[in-house]
């Protein structure tokens, strides 16, 4: 039984993006396209993609080199009550939430505040069950932001997905939250997978324990820090924790009748969840849009949010994915090669939504795009193909 569909789903944002193989320079003599025009033909594919998926609804957004942003949205958030879905209307993001908890650790880093290769024993050597984190007195902060640690991950345990049915499901409290070390607790006196910093192995156990060195070195909850050092700045006011049931703007999601939890069909009524969301933590937790995904992409990766010295950092620190080292991972970052240059992002899962955000940096263009339907949905290809159709004109 598997609380999350992970396996290696972030992946699959990075290996479509080598379907982007048509895309030629524009000649010189043709006139641009509008900006209108560019969105108008983004709206009419994210209605193809509606067409052919048979997906509730979708947004969808993109962000040009001069920081235009364009934006769609199509279907139903709503089926049941025929709400339809705006660009406006937000999601949870899922794992997403990752590129901002590895972005606040290294802003703390930039500022002296840790050390990325420090052991983590140097923030958590003393909590009671540090002794039983596999690989823990070897493990550095880089190892967890690059899931390098060889942790395994609770989302996957079936001693975590057990205590989810029992406590959230068959005592029907929608509001049972574990706190982040209960979380960690799924994962201790288990087997490493590997030695530290000896091969990858994707876990969010490892980002919940980011979570908890934020705090500790910040003095303030991961919230406070994200929102003061992110979300503010740079006015993504369609994104916030996603700390509670109820989420102004949210689109209900919908998840497979038979999923593993048994959870109902339909995640939320009226913009409040039939369970709580804030167990995902700093493994995600975050609501949003693909407005804002878009531009923390095209400010994360396009180089405006940190010196070249802490982008070398975000970047560069990655190891390969598989044998085939056709991909990496960096600092929350899932990073690949493709027609259109390097290509970094994040997808994310949360039952009932899927959500992809990616960075092209040979045309610097950023893509993200939220479907409220979390199986038979691959929000990675949809990128994809909705970068294609930007690319279609000159700038």
């Amino acid at each position: 039984m598997r609380w999350r569909q992970h396996n290696l789903i972030a992946v699959g944002l990075l290996l479509p993006c080598l379907l982007v193989v048509d895309w030629q320079p524009a000649c010189e003599a043709k006139e641009p396209d509008s900006f209108q025009t560019v969105e108008r033909r983004f709206q009419l594919k994210l209605e193809e993609l509606h067409r052919a998926h048979g997906f509730p609804g979708a947004t969808a957004a993109f962000v040009m080199p001069d920081g235009r942003v364009g934006t769609a949205a199509v279907g139903l958030a709503d089926v049941e009550h025929k709400i339809p879905m705006t660009t406006e209307t937000r999601m949870l993001a899922g794992s997403i939430g990752k590129t901002f908890v590895a972005a606040v650790a290294l802003q703390l880093a930039s500022e002296g505040k840790l050390n990325l290769d420090d052991k983590i024993s140097t923030w958590l050597g003393e909590e009671k069950w540090f002794a039983k984190l596999p690989n823990g007195s070897d493990i550095t902060l880089r190892h967890l932001l690059t899931h390098s640690s060889g942790l395994t991950d609770h989302v996957d345990s079936v001693e975590y997905a057990n205590a989810i049915v029992q406590e959230a499901i068959v005592s029907g409290d929608p509001d049972f939250v574990f706190g982040p070390e209960r979380l960690v607790s799924f994962a201790l006196n288990k087997e490493p997978l590997f030695a530290a910093g000896e091969g990858y192995s994707y876990t969010d156990t490892g980002y919940i324990l980011v979570g908890l060195i934020i705090e500790k070195v910040s003095g303030r909850s991961y919230y406070e820090e994200v929102g003061e050092r992110f979300l503010k700045p740079l006015k993504l006011t369609l994104t916030s924790p996603s700390n509670t049931r109820k989420l102004p703007g949210l689109a209900p999601g919908y998840l497979a009748k038979d999923n593993p939890l048994g959870l109902p069909p339909k995640n939320a009524e009226a913009g409040t969840m039939h369970f709580h969301p804030g167990n995902e933590w700093t493994g995600g937790g975050l609501c949003s849009n693909p407005r804002d995904l878009a531009r923390w992409a095209m400010s994360l990766y396009g180089g405006k949010q940190f010196e070249p010295r802490w982008q070398k950092e975000l970047l560069g620190s990655k190891v390969p994915i598989g044998k085939s080292n056709k991909g990496f991972y960096g600092l929350g970052v899932f990073i690949t090669e493709s027609e259109l240059g390097t290509v970094y992002g994040h997808t994310g899962w949360f039952p009932g939504w899927v959500s992809s955000m990616a960075y092209f940096s040979k045309p610097d263009i950023a893509v993200a795009v939220q479907v409220n339907r979390d199986f038979q949905a691959s929000p990675d290809a949809y990128a994809s193909e909705l970068v294609k159709v930007v690319l279609e004109s000159p700038r």
